[in-house]
């Protein structure tokens, strides 16, 4: 039984005069696969308040009309959460199987129709930086920490628009965040109270580049026999560190130091010498030319793997080189055979001894990640493997000590060491870590924080791979309000 009054939208008073009758037809969701389109038959009423703007107004059934609108509520909140999951066209194609086809030009405006929502008092706030294109253009992603969702995006990473946002919405108490600088500058102007946290996650990163230095500055400490006893590489050349790529090195970082001991900056350093601006700071970090230098091993092949077996065929008499190649493809090597005859032809020349290499050389990246590792991650193995190319480097094994009592603090939160743990890696021998430690200093307050509150930017890193597949579906051709909505409105 239809209501025999309406309520007026401009006064609130109700009225049962009817001026005139007309029919609406909406869309909403489909039923068994096929459109669905209710047809109704709407009342129009007079409205009697002499001071209402309103002549007239058209009835409304709860649920089912809204003002002007061609589609029922139902059906427009499933198009706003199809509109924020895929986007525009994977939106659209989505819709034609759902039977309420739209075009991919009405779920972008309906994002866009969409408010943000005010995010009110952030006490603890989470930021990261973005990439639009990778290298050149930046945004910033601001998050809630206790919610874990963000409530902002900035068009980019500068450290006054980060302060702005700051001001903007006041209550700050502590900012997580990475090792940049210009976040850590916004956070000292536009929220000085604040307690700023530096995020583990980075300091494990920003150590295992380090440590990845040393181990690459002593990569000749890896080897379990000299390089001359390999079945399938002749020895690396002597004298590698006096060549010319050595002797380009040392030039070329005694330039960039000169000029950044004159106030030179790092961009105009790198357009002065025609450099990639990563290059030049990467050079500024080393103290001496040295640490860049390191010694051009030999990359193993995969003949090694079979080098035990070639050398034993080759005592009994075997030097075919067809004949080997054929008994090493079923061992399961996929190399050609003419690399299997320039090996046969270096052992009969005398260049080389025939004789196996008893264990395979691991890669600095390995050597690397078993150094970072805890030991209790590692396998029996590559615990012996470890031990054994500690053993044979100093600097390796000190390098190896520093790391514990660092990831000791970080896993167990004992901030107070850090004092000690800098002392240490400033007096030890090994250049790499001396920078770190160096680094801590000068964000020192932010990295103990980070090392000592429970507070970490995990749920920033999270966010930031949510709003790199947002960005990847829209293909980079969409604007920045979109993205913002869809980041911030996304469930």
């Amino acid at each position: 039984m239809p209501a025999t009054d309406a309520v007026c939208p401009g006064c609130g008073r109700r009225s049962g005069r009817v001026h005139s009758r007309y029919e609406r037809c909406l869309s909403d969701q489909g039923i068994g696969g096929r459109q669905t389109l209710l047809r109704l038959r709407i009342r129009r009423f007079f409205c009697d308040d002499s001071a209402c703007d309103r002549r007239t107004f058209a009835e409304q059934v709860p649920g089912v009309t809204t003002p002007y609108a061609r589609r029922t509520p139902l059906l427009h909140d499933i198009l706003e959460k199809i509109a924020l999951a895929l986007g525009g066209r994977p939106g659209a194609r989505m819709t034609r199987h759902l039977a309420f086809p739209v075009s991919r030009t009405t779920l972008l405006r309906l994002i866009r129709a969409m408010p943000v929502p005010e995010p009110g008092t952030v006490t603890v706030v989470g930021v990261d930086d973005f990439a639009f294109r990778k290298g050149h253009d930046y945004g910033s992603i601001v998050v809630d920490m206790h919610t874990r969702r963000p409530v902002d995006l900035l068009p980019d990473r500068r450290a006054d628009s980060f302060a702005d946002w700051l001001r903007t919405h006041p209550g700050a108490e502590v900012i997580c965040r990475d090792r940049a600088s210009g976040y850590a500058e916004g956070a000292r102007h536009g929220a000085p109270e604040a307690i700023q946290v530096a995020d583990r996650f980075h300091l494990l990163y920003n150590l295992t580049q380090a440590v990845d230095r040393v181990v690459r500055a002593h990569r000749k400490c890896l080897q379990d026999r000299p390089a001359h006893e390999a079945v399938a590489q002749p020895a690396p050349p002597a004298g590698s560190r006096d060549g010319r790529r050595a002797e380009l090195t040392r030039q070329r970082h005694a330039e960039i130091h000169a000029l950044h001991g004159k106030g030179i900056g790092t961009t105009a350093i790198s357009k002065a010498l025609n450099l990639d601006g990563k290059t030049v700071r990467r050079y500024l970090r080393t103290s001496t030319p040295d640490d860049l230098i390191t010694d051009m091993l030999p990359r193993a092949r995969e003949l090694d793997e079979h080098a035990a077996y070639l050398a034993a065929r080759w005592q009994q008499g075997c030097t075919n080189a067809a004949r080997l190649t054929t008994e090493l493809r079923d061992r399961g090597y996929r190399g050609s055979e003419r690399s299997v005859r320039r090996l046969l032809h270096t052992w009969r020349s005398g260049a080389i001894a025939p004789a196996a290499m008893t264990t395979s050389t691991p890669k600095p990246r390995q050597v690397t990640r078993w150094i970072i590792q805890p030991a209790a991650d590692r396998t029996e193995r590559d615990n012996a493997d470890l031990n054994r190319i500690l053993h044979r480097c100093e600097s390796l094994r000190t390098t190896d000590n520093l790391v514990s009592d660092f990831a000791g603090m970080l896993r167990h939160r004992q901030g107070q060491h850090l004092d000690t743990w800098i002392a240490q890696a400033q007096t030890s021998s090994v250049t790499p870590l001396a920078g770190f430690a160096a680094g801590l200093l000068k964000d020192y307050d932010a990295v103990r924080n980070g090392l000592t509150l429970g507070w970490n930017s995990g749920a920033v890193e999270g966010n930031v791979c949510k709003l790199k597949s947002i960005k990847r579906q829209m293909y980079g051709r969409a604007n920045f309000d979109l993205l913002r909505r869809r980041v911030i409105l996304a469930e």
